[in-house]
């Protein structure tokens, strides 16, 4: 009997075989082509790479499980550099020549303003994962736009720094911004928020990225008698006024957004960077199994490249998992018009890394993060740790988005 049996299992494998001999090869499934644009290179690689490391992770991690119904992800990646120009040409590019699906990416708050009006144009979906600046989803009304945002604008992040700067009891606010759109924005938001405190700077220092000492303009401010300092800029320029603060021996309180969490500030500034406050969205909390766990890959992932920005990486990753959460509610359909329908009324809650994002967005709101969805950091030995330790012991707790 054993051998009968075998003997048929032969027969059935050999029959098998010989018919699948006889068909052609099926064609390879046709990919989901995702744009991802980012700086790679420049004073802005720091988060640009951090965001594609993310973004890769979350790719390879869909394509294990069998991608879109056997459809592949495929991330195309281009770096902006941080150049508008660049940012612009990129835009068009992806859209209009290599035709992807749709498109996660901008880190920079002037490279995107550039480019938006090329998605908007064509109808074509933009997840921006990094990007903070109030303007980018503020550019066309969310009824008509096909701009969407994964990350804590600087409205939001600039209500939280001056809430605790006055919460702390401070009021002689000094603010170092840049001259770029990233640091023009900011600093409207900043004077916005302390107006509604009855208050407005004592100094306000301009700068150009890549400048190489801001001492005087600290001096100055410490002469205006600042008792708190707020820098709207990216990570080097951040360590520069955390330097100049240091070199004027100036103990006002240094706050900052979040690229003031970025792994550049730490290595430029060194003790001049301890105490700094900052906005997160993720901290590493190793309490939590999803986060930890994510982290652990992340680093696996990206092996000697170092992830100067968590954020980043985090929010790029999650940008990925629930652009494939809107393409499965679309069926499959790609086009903006699918697309931004499905993310404004997203059936079922995403658990991310970052946060559990339940109904992100709506026909009226682009953006997924509300005033209550971020943490304030502080850099301590090196490392980004809750500024509140009570913040720590909530960090578990799924935080839903309140309505604007």
């Amino acid at each position: 009997m054993g051998q009968l049996i075998t003997s048929a299992l032969a027969a059935l494998a050999l029959a098998v075989a010989s018919g699948a001999a006889a068909q052609p090869n099926p064609a390879p499934a046709k990919p989901v082509r995702v744009g991802f644009v980012c700086p790679f290179s420049g004073g802005s690689q720091d988060f640009g790479n951090s965001a594609r490391l993310g973004a890769e992770l979350a790719v390879q991690e869909i394509n294990e499980v069998g991608g879109y119904l056997g459809r592949p992800i495929e991330l195309v990646a281009r770096d902006d550099k941080a150049n508008p120009d660049e940012g612009r040409r990129i835009a068009e590019e992806l859209v209009l020549r290599e035709r992807v699906d749709f498109t996660v990416g901008f880190c920079n708050t002037g490279v995107a303003l550039k480019a938006l009006d090329v998605f908007q144009d064509h109808q074509h979906l933009l997840m921006v994962p990094v990007s903070t600046g109030s303007a980018v989803t503020a550019k066309y009304p969310p009824q008509t736009s096909y701009i969407f945002r994964l990350s804590a604008r600087d409205r939001v992040q600039a209500a939280s720094l001056v809430d605790d700067v006055v919460k702390r009891g401070f009021s002689r606010v000094a603010v170092f911004a840049d001259k770029t759109g990233y640091g023009e924005g900011g600093l409207k938001d900043v004077e916005k928020f302390l107006a509604d405190k009855q208050l407005e700077p004592v100094y306000t220092a301009r700068f150009e990225l890549g400048v190489k000492s801001l001492a005087q303009q600290m001096h100055e401010a410490k002469a205006a008698g600042a008792d708190a300092i707020i820098g709207y800029t990216v990570g080097p320029e951040l360590a520069v006024i955390a330097l100049a603060r240091a070199e004027a021996r100036l103990a006002a309180p240094l706050y900052g957004p979040w690229p003031l969490s970025f792994r550049t500030v730490a290595e430029k500034a060194g003790a001049a960077a301890e105490g700094a406050i900052m906005v997160q969205t993720i901290i590493q909390d190793l309490s939590n199994e999803r986060r930890s766990s994510f982290i652990a890959r992340l680093k696996r992932h990206a092996g000697t490249q170092p992830v100067g920005s968590l954020m980043a990486a985090a929010q790029s990753y999650d940008a990925l998992h629930l652009m494939l959460r809107a393409l499965f509610q679309s069926r499959g359909d790609t086009s903006g018009n699918a697309l931004k329908r499905a993310l404004e009324n997203l059936e079922r809650p995403y658990s991310g890394v970052v946060t559990t994002h339940d109904h992100p967005f709506d026909a009226n709101d682009h953006d997924a993060f509300s005033r209550n969805m971020v943490w304030l950091g502080v850099w301590h030995r090196g490392e980004v740790r809750f500024f509140y330790p009570e913040d720590a012991r909530r960090a578990s707790y799924i935080r839903r988005k309140e309505q604007p």
